[in-house]
């Protein structure tokens, strides 16, 4: 069968993400509990773990890449993620199906490639580019 560039239908939606800033698994929030039934809700991440040191961290993980949701002091509104999808429109329907402010789908042109992609602010504050290459 011949690659489309179409997704498979079982195939996973999460590919791969990218922090804004150092660390995936350090994302500022001022409550776990908060944000592990957000992200759990909105993107369909399941709880794995959870940290004590050396900030209280939960980590997340769908797909088999993880976020990690930390109290750690940083400034939610510098940071977020880029997330790799494989089809950005299944990516989308899931998102707004979960209640969240989703910005419009739009084509972004980087490093001499096309993407569509959409944003998404999360509640605490954080921010979420997904995209997928055209």
């Amino acid at each position: 069968m011949a690659n489309t560039g179409e997704p498979m239908p079982n195939e996973p939606l999460f590919k791969a993400a990218f922090p804004y800033q150092d660390d995936l698994l350090g994302l500022p929030v001022k409550d776990l509990d908060s944000a592990s039934q957000w992200y759990s809700k909105v993107f369909d991440l399941k709880e794995v773990e959870r940290r004590a040191d050396p900030y209280p961290t939960v980590i997340l993980e769908r797909d088999g890449v993880q976020f990690g949701f930390a109290v750690n002091g940083g400034d939610p509104e510098q940071a977020g993620a880029a997330i790799l999808v494989s089809d950005i429109h299944r990516a989308k329907e899931e998102v707004e199906r979960g209640d969240a402010k989703v910005g419009d789908l739009k084509v972004d042109k980087r490093d001499g490639k096309r993407f569509h992609v959409f944003f998404v602010v999360a509640p605490d504050g954080l921010c979420y580019y997904f995209h997928q290459p055209i």
